[in-house]
């Protein structure tokens, strides 16, 4: 707990050098007053065709809909101290609400929503705590804040589902850092593409699927050769769950003539190997939350999941670039996600990896170490 108290020290600071007005290092006319809506970037920008971006779109439209005033600021670096120090800004630039998407905010809102307890704060995947992984970390979410957590494990099984019924037979995983959000894309991924077997009666090991995480969320020239030798050694289609990974993804799927499931947000135009993605509503979900606080209906102290129940999770079938998966395939697996008629576990089970246990019956999992 020496680390929490040399934070929070930290963000007394930090608080006082705001209010100084001596701040820099926000990403968008830092410091404005009277923004109340007040988006901190996680290092990347608004116009990521990632998770910045689905946040920011929610915001946005919430705030050009409502008439309010609204702001987005980027930390200087990926760190507890920069995200705090943008906090503050946004603060300072008169936030009442602040939305901090990715879970490395845990740390820097499990801080500052009790040094703010005016300002309301939505996390999105995530939920505060101190960030004392070595001890076990100590969650709190105040009364001033919301954690938002996806069904990711839903989304990866539409994403596997919908690529085998397809026609899709050699896939790939090619996640990033090996976070509990990346685990349960592909152990969705995994289990949709068996439920899609199985509903096709392929035969055993009819599926291969290569599975790999990466380490971090960056595009690396790595990462693209890995994905080329794959797409070499016939795979087809790669879902690339890793932030700017997929860039690299696209990279060699676009020189190999192979394709792509992107995630996170529809990625459609990012690449034209991009068949669908594997979405988190991130949009949906902020503009429900800040919602919520203008109708005094700010679910404070919760921790919230966005599932299929809730249209907190999805393809977009509209930019999807599918030949034999229909929009009426997508509708009835859809129902029976919302319906909880499928069983899909999240996690590991017995303490191993999904490559390792539970191999589902028609498939024939890689491992690519």
């Amino acid at each position: 707990m020496q680390k929490s108290r040399l934070l929070i020290m930290m963000l007394t600071i930090i608080i006082v050098i705001g209010s100084l007005g001596l701040l820099t290092g926000c990403g968008n006319t830092a410091g404005t007053a009277g923004k109340e809506l007040a988006l901190i970037t996680d290092l990347g920008t608004i116009d990521d065709k990632s998770f910045n971006q689905g946040a920011w779109e929610g915001l946005k439209k919430y705030a050009t809909e409502k008439g309010k005033t609204f702001e987005y600021y980027q930390p200087t670096e990926q760190s507890t101290t920069a995200y705090l120090d943008a906090i503050a800004l946004a603060v300072t630039g008169g936030a009442k609400v602040i939305v901090t998407p990715g879970f490395l905010f845990e740390e820097p809102v499990f801080l500052a929503q009790d040094h703010y307890p005016d300002i309301k704060f939505i996390l999105l995947d995530g939920s505060p705590n101190d960030g004392d992984w070595d001890n076990g970390p100590n969650f709190k979410t105040g009364s001033n804040t919301v954690g938002v957590t996806y069904a990711e494990h839903e989304a990866g099984f539409l994403a596997g589902y919908a690529a085998v019924k397809d026609g899709y037979h050699s896939l790939g995983f090619m996640g990033g850092m090996a976070v509990p959000a990346v685990k349960k894309f592909g152990y969705g991924f995994v289990q949709g593409a068996e439920y899609a077997a199985q509903e096709l009666g392929l035969t055993s090991g009819a599926i291969t699927i290569k599975y790999f995480y990466t380490g971090g969320f960056a595009a690396t020239p790595e990462a693209q050769a890995m994905a080329s030798s794959w797409y070499n050694d016939g795979v087809e289609v790669i879902f690339a769950c890793g932030g700017a990974v997929g860039n690299s993804v696209m990279a060699a799927a676009e020189a190999a003539g192979k394709k792509v499931i992107g995630v996170d947000v529809d990625q459609a135009g990012e690449s034209a190997t991009v068949i669908t993605s594997a979405m988190k509503e991130l949009s949906v979900s902020v503009y429900d939350c800040i919602t919520d606080y203008y109708t005094n209906k700010f679910p404070g102290g919760q921790d919230i999941v966005f599932t299929a129940a809730n249209e907190g999770v999805g393809l977009p079938m509209t930019s999807s670039k599918f030949a034999n998966f229909t929009q009426a395939d997508y509708d009835a697996i859809y129902a029976k996600l919302a319906a909880k008629a499928i069983d899909i576990w999240a996690d590991v089970r017995d303490g191993a990896d999904v490559n390792i246990v539970d191999i589902p019956k028609s498939i024939v999992i890689v491992n690519e170490y």
